[in-house]
């Protein structure tokens, strides 16, 4: 089975007249929506524009596996166990919120940012907070996050080249940029497509594209 979400179809959210745009791809906040609470693992999958200066201020997690992958800008994160990373292009950020952490996301450079930041939930709750920045992850080197039973592949592809998506119970599919075709449908930046029980079906991108890919066991 596919199932198609469009970027046109996410909840808008953040503070625009602070500098700050989301766009949700599950129920979040006060846009609550009992047929979209998760996939698999994933809980969240947030598209974040930030505008120089503008940032979330401290604010508390739990019970919650937090990776980041920034598109465009710089990341700085503060966390109340101590960590301070600049995260870039390229760069994974996981926080393991554990039995709870606090954190601070802004963007301290001079230019605007994007960062798309996905929650899965761990299959054991609780235990403590741990934190991680793998620089300039390979596609051929998928970043694990066994916690929630879940790993990501990063899929930068040239115009006309294919690539072949995991088989798994669940698949999650979001275009960062460029266009993809999956099957006989046409794929766009910010769409998404969640496969469950799919053998290892093909994409082809009809432009330079970027793409990540969550394939989870449950």
């Amino acid at each position: 089975m596919i199932d198609v979400r469009r970027s046109g179809d996410r909840y808008p959210g953040g503070e625009p007249e602070a500098g700050i745009e989301s766009f949700h791809a599950f129920s979040f906040g006060p846009h609550y929506d009992p047929d979209n609470l998760r996939f698999g693992a994933i809980l969240a999958c947030n598209e974040e524009h930030l505008a120089p200066g503008a940032g979330f201020d401290e604010h508390p997690h739990s019970h919650t596996e937090i990776v980041t992958w920034v598109v465009t800008g710089e990341l700085t994160h503060r966390d109340s166990t101590g960590h301070v990373s600049v995260v870039r292009p390229g760069d994974v950020q996981r926080l393991s919120s554990g039995g709870g952490v606090r954190h601070v996301e802004r963007n301290d450079a001079t230019e605007p940012l994007t960062f798309i930041q996905m929650w899965l939930a761990p299959r054991d709750p609780g235990g403590d907070p741990a934190y991680e920045v793998v620089h300039g992850i390979a596609d051929s080197t998928p970043y694990d996050v066994p916690a929630a039973g879940a790993m990501l592949h990063v899929r930068r592809l040239a115009a006309g080249e294919r690539t072949e998506l995991p088989t798994a119970p669940y698949v999650y599919l979001h275009v960062v940029h460029g266009e993809v075709r999956l099957h006989d449908t046409e794929l766009g930046p910010g769409d998404a497509a969640r496969l469950t029980e799919e053998a290892g079906p093909e994409v082809l991108a009809t432009t330079a594209a970027q793409l990540l890919v969550w394939e989870m066991s449950g």
